[in-house]
């Protein structure tokens, strides 16, 4: 069950995404369905586009199951996702 200490070590396609935080304001803002994923972006569709962002440098809200959302660093996501899904690294929230 994806939480929001267990979200890295999930699969992300078929969440709801956010950018909310870049150091490219062009990039603030998209949000749609995660649809594909690599090692340094993210794929997410928003309607009829498909927008590619990189994961470093960017703060995603992301929407989890049964209405659950979370802002995640995507230094914490970067990598490829078979491997983060196996890390045991944990977030820490203060």
């Amino acid at each position: 069950m994806q939480t929001p200490l267990n979200i890295i070590h999930h699969e992300l396609i078929g969440l709801k995404a956010e950018v909310v935080k870049s150091s490219r304001a062009s990039d603030v803002g998209i949000g749609g369905e995660i649809v594909d994923e690599t090692q340094q972006t993210i794929k997410i569709k928003a309607g009829e586009k498909t927008k590619i962002v990189p994961k470093e440098g960017l703060v995603f809200r992301i929407s989890l199951p049964k209405s659950a959302v979370v802002e995640i660093d995507g230094l914490l996501l970067a990598g490829r996702p078979q491997e983060r899904v196996k890390n045991k690294q944990r977030i820490r929230f203060t």
